[in-house]
């Protein structure tokens, strides 16, 4: 954060906010509306919420922390920030989980009244780190936000239009007052949020009006700074934006999808977080004849899927690792039987149930290799929220236009985190041209596994097609009648048409574009999916503060792999590969291309820092590995 100072403000290029307190005090909507003040700002911005598991982790214990983090600029924005500018912590166990995290010159803001001698031990604390000096070195704003919360909404409590834990509720309400005025920001926009959000509760959208007014008009009575902050709005591209996160990206690229190929949506899918909140946004469109199917299990959900697809629709399914492991014999069904399916695996922290609300790349394998047999599918990862609705879109596409699975592989930090979004003209949107068998494709009669030789599609015919009546089913299939067979010979063609199947995809590939400046960098970082922005900030900064020749690739496509992949790793005499796992993409490139690829790991359930990947390339650059022993948090 760079200031500069004008006569009344100072002046920031970004800043990074974050809101923690337990996950009760409404810390994930507090987070959404400062977001939307800064995107009516005009404000570049990424965004990391974080939760707990639990539904209701003990109030005011470490495991019930929860936080939203908000980086906001005049530029482009690319991660949610390493270190928050302004931390507000709404008790104890915010201050204990977060503190570490502030940077030194920043600002803190706590909820004096929360730090009760119970409260301050369930953190453990030994004393009141606003009283025992800890904080000293700090820039710390002690609100007392429960009690003046409280007498904002006395004459209402009063009169008995709500009651006291309606209005305790409200003081997250209070805090966003505080930040909103801190960053030189009006209520408005919020309020009229309130009135719609509490439309059939007024008496309690006027409470959090009044508690929301009340801490704004208290910053700015005690003059929180000398000068309240400024950031400036970014120069982004002409057109209608609006702030969307991964999950409804996807959402919105299935209805896109539909529309462009005119085939109907089918979702079938088991409620698992972090991929839940696509069946809830598919939901509300059926306007668009979207069909939702909430199946009682995974494997139910998939097999509805791939009904849908043999009966003509866009076929879809969602889950994240646990239920992907479950549906795998089915998505080697719907290979065998070669009917298109988008299947979305929104990864999060394993293995087993793991670390349900934490973001992990540590899919990669299974998505890959999972199924028995030999069965290769096409594996996409988006690299930001906004690229799940074009991903999708390409998933679909291939999906369709060679007739099998193709897995979407987003993550937790991808689906809950948000960004702007220009909204593409439609008109640009190209079509998906789909063509299902009218009638017989030989003088003999209907083949249905003959494969189109550009494609290696088989024909799509609807179920009560006249005289394209045929069978499918997981057994082997005789190459052209789809008759089951057992011959060794038409098993392992069978097999390497699969494999080709797959692999004549890259063919459609764009050749990939490489960030290297001047054509003469030191060093290839690669990554794929939701490490994108961090490497993008790592290598910017590299360039701009180390003057370090760094050249960035990020994947989008890992299944197949770009033809030209390999020309361009040898290119490059170092080359990392920063992923949130142990190293699978390392190890697969490594393996192929026979280059000495230095894995960079991290598995906390959290994005990268820039400042951790700079340290890492740098390790290498001076002959030495990207990992260390030690992770530090």
């Amino acid at each position: 954060m760079t200031p500069t100072t004008e006569a009344a403000h100072e002046i920031v290029s970004s800043a990074v906010v974050r809101f923690a307190g337990d996950s009760g005090d409404g810390m994930q909507l507090t987070g959404d509306r400062f977001t939307s003040s800064a995107a009516f700002a005009g404000n570049d911005l990424a965004t990391l919420p974080d939760f707990p598991a639990e539904i209701r982790a003990p109030a005011g214990t470490l495991a019930g922390v929860s936080s939203f983090q908000l980086h906001f600029g005049g530029s482009e924005v690319y991660t949610p920030g390493d270190q928050p500018d302004v931390l507000v912590a709404m008790n104890p166990a915010a201050l204990a989980v977060h503190l570490q995290d502030l940077r030194r010159e920043g600002t803190l803001v706590v909820n004096e009244d929360a730090f009760t001698a119970r409260n301050v031990g369930k953190a453990g604390y030994d004393h009141n780190p606003l009283e025992d000096g800890t904080l000293d070195d700090l820039h710390v704003v002690s609100i007392r936000v429960t009690d003046l919360t409280m007498r904002a909404v006395a004459a209402q409590l009063d009169a008995g239009e709500i009651n006291k834990k309606e209005a305790e509720r409200c003081k997250n309400m209070f805090a966003l007052g505080v930040v909103l005025w801190m960053y030189s920001r009006t209520t408005a926009a919020s309020e009229e949020w309130l009135d719609a959000k509490f439309s059939a509760q007024p008496a309690i959208a006027e409470a959090n009006k009044r508690t929301l007014r009340a801490g704004h008009a208290y910053a700015e009575t005690i003059e929180l700074l000398a000068k309240p902050i400024e950031v400036p709005s970014a120069n982004l591209a002409p057109g209608t934006y609006r702030n969307i996160n991964g999950n409804t990206a996807i959402a919105i690229g299935l209805v896109a999808a539909a529309e462009l190929s005119g085939l109907p949506l089918f979702y079938g899918s088991y409620p698992i977080t972090p991929a839940s909140d696509i069946l809830h946004e598919l939901s509300k469109h059926k306007n668009f004849g979207v069909r939702t199917f909430q199946a009682e299990d995974e494997i139910a959900a998939i097999g509805a899927s791939i009904g849908a697809a043999f009966g003509g629709a866009l076929a879809a399914t969602a889950s994240s690792g646990p239920g992907i492991a479950l549906k795998m014999e089915s998505i080697g069904l719907a290979l065998m039987t070669e009917l298109p399916l988008v299947i979305i695996d929104v990864q999060r922290g394993g293995p087993s149930t793991g670390l349900p609300t934490k973001a992990e790349q540590s899919d990669l394998f299974q998505v890959l290799y999972g199924r028995n047999g030999e069965a290769p599918i096409p594996v996409i990862a988006p690299q930001s929220p906004s690229d799940c609705f074009y991903a999708t879109i390409e998933a679909v596409r291939i999906a369709v236009t060679h007739r099998m699975p193709v897995v979407l592989l987003t993550d937790g930090y991808l689906a809950n985190s948000s960004e702007p979004w220009l909204l593409p003209e439609v008109a640009d949107l190209p079509r998906i041209d789909v063509v299902h068998a009218t009638e017989p494709n030989t003088p003999e009669g209907f083949l249905p596994y003959l494969h189109d030789p550009e494609t290696l599609a088989r024909p799509w015919a609807l179920p009560g097609t006249p005289g394209l009546e045929h069978r499918i089913g997981g057994l082997e299939k005789s190459d052209g009648s789809g008759h089951i067979s057992y011959d060794p010979a038409n098993h392992h063609h069978m097999t390497q048409l699969r494999h080709d199947k797959v692999n004549i995809i890259a063919k459609s590939f764009a050749p990939l574009e490489v960030d290297d400046p001047d054509g003469d960098g030191d060093v290839l970082v690669i990554g794929w999916g939701s490490t994108y922005g961090s490497i993008r900030a790592a290598v910017n900064r590299l360039r701009r503060e180390q003057h370090r020749k760094v050249a960035r690739l990020h994947l989008r496509h890992l299944n197949p792999l770009p033809d030209d992949l390999g020309e361009v790793l040898s290119r490059y005499e170092r080359i990392v590969i920063p992923e949130n796992n142990m190293g699978q993409l390392a190890m697969i490139l490594r393996a192929r291309y026979l280059v000495d690829a230095k894995p960079f790991n991290r598995v906390t359930g959290l994005p990268f820092r820039s400042d951790e990947l700079m340290e890492a390339v740098n390790r290498v650059l001076e002959g030495g590995d990207a990992n260390v022993k030690e992770v530090r948090l």
